[in-house]
């Protein structure tokens, strides 16, 4: 009865082979793909465990890696041999880091990556000997040109056109001897090329210098330019289309981006006294502790307090030129320093007769007092005469692609 059955089964098999034979079919084999490789700090990240977390209060680098299953005297060896490159005492809270761990049951620490900004970052790796590297991510420069008007102050102008606020500031360095920042108005244009920082080609790092500019002032547009007349090894400067120094002998306010409240005037309402009489100098608002700079080089003639001035200095620039700072709520100068154009010499307050705080700063030309905002300031040194064709050489591209992007900007 076997053999029967041996003999039935082989006549199916022998069968099916025959028919199979005759028919011609595809099979399809499907080959998963390889995962694509997520590399960061130089690793493939789909070769680990990893571990992405911040700084937190009370961690060391010690303590962080100590999780790892490594023991006290494991931990001591390795901070001692990654000192030379990386000072484990650097560390700080909120700062990223990562580890990146085995993937077999060990979970063994493989690489240790502290992020202590966004353009560097620390390696030490565990896997072979213990290294330690600092590593820079790659960065590029693009140069970009806009024009507008204001609307509002110029970090948020700026803002709005999805540029680094931070820019403000410089501009208001580099124009502070020839625009004065509380007579800008609202529509008032201007132009920029810049150049812009970007991290491994994509991450924004702001902007890094200003290559050209222009703002509109008293109907006028005012240029700046960076130029280094003494070649590579000079001092960088600002010079107008014309080679002319932005740079003045004295700046045009002792604050940044304030409102002017009271104007030099031979007749005023005192606001303490109640009583009419002559303002010599002008009222710059500010809040409480906002730095005072002196606005040009000089030797600190007084400092001290009197019932009226309240906290003030007094600054000698030569035989003819003084300056004054009222009301101040701390002097950070004494008498006879030495101080340079620009310097904090104290923080705005409102001590002696003043109704909030405020500066006072007043302007001395050959003993009287007299008004700075209308007063013709001497002007610093101008370019050397050898150096004007480079100078229009370099300018003159520049120039050409500020006022054309600003002409179509406001062709309409």
């Amino acid at each position: 009865m076997s053999k029967i059955r041996q003999k039935i089964s082989l006549f199916f098999l022998l069968t099916f082979v025959l028919f199979s034979c005759n028919k011609t079919e595809e099979i399809e084999i499907i080959v998963p793909k390889p995962k694509p490789k997520l590399v960061e700090f130089g690793f493939n990240l789909h070769d680990f465990n990893v571990v992405n977390d911040t700084i937190k209060s009370g961690d060391t680098f010690g303590s962080l890696i100590e999780k790892q299953n490594l023991n006290g005297k494991e931990v001591y060896d390795i901070v001692a041999k990654v000192k030379d490159t990386f000072d484990v005492r650097t560390i700080r809270k909120g700062k990223p880091y990562t580890i990146l761990r085995s993937k077999d049951k060990t979970n063994k620490i493989q690489v240790f990556v502290y992020q202590p900004d966004k353009l560097n970052y620390y390696v030490i790796d565990f896997r072979d000997s213990i290294v330690a590297n600092k590593k820079t991510r790659p960065l590029k420069y693009k140069t970009r040109t806009i024009a507008g008007a204001l609307n509002g102050s110029l970090s948020e102008t700026l803002a709005n056109e999805k540029v680094d606020p931070a820019l403000a500031s410089k501009i208001a360095k580099i124009y502070a001897w020839s625009i004065d920042f509380f007579k800008l108005q609202k529509g008032d244009k201007f132009g920029l090329t810049f150049t812009e920082r970007y991290i491994n080609d994509t991450i924004y790092d702001g902007v890094d210098s200003l290559k050209a500019a222009f703002f509109e002032y008293k109907g006028k547009n005012i240029y700046a330019f960076p130029f280094t007349p003494d070649g590579s090894s000079g001092k960088q400067q600002y010079y107008d289309e014309e080679g002319k120094t932005l740079k003045n002998f004295f700046l045009k306010a002792p604050l940044k981006f304030i409102n002017i409240t009271s104007r030099y005037t031979k007749n005023r309402f005192h606001p303490v006294q109640k009583r009419w009489k002559a303002h010599n100098g002008t009222d710059y608002a500010a809040p409480t502790g906002t730095p005072i700079m002196t606005t040009a080089a000089g030797v600190v003639e007084q400092a001290g307090y009197t019932t009226g001035n309240g906290n003030f200095v007094k600054v000698k620039h030569d035989r003819m030129y003084a300056t004054q700072y009222l009301h101040m709520s701390k002097i950070l100068v004494r008498r006879g320093q030495r101080v340079t154009q620009g310097q904090v010499i104290g923080k705005v307050g409102s001590t002696g007769l003043a109704t909030g705080p405020h500066v006072c700063y007043r302007f001395w030309k050959n003993g009287v007092q007299v008004d700075a905002l209308r007063l013709k300031l001497p002007t610093s040194t101008p370019m050397d005469s050898k150096y004007k064709q480079k100078f229009l050489a370099e300018i003159t591209p520049l120039k050409k692609v500020l006022d054309s992007t600003a002409s179509l900007k406001f062709k309409n």
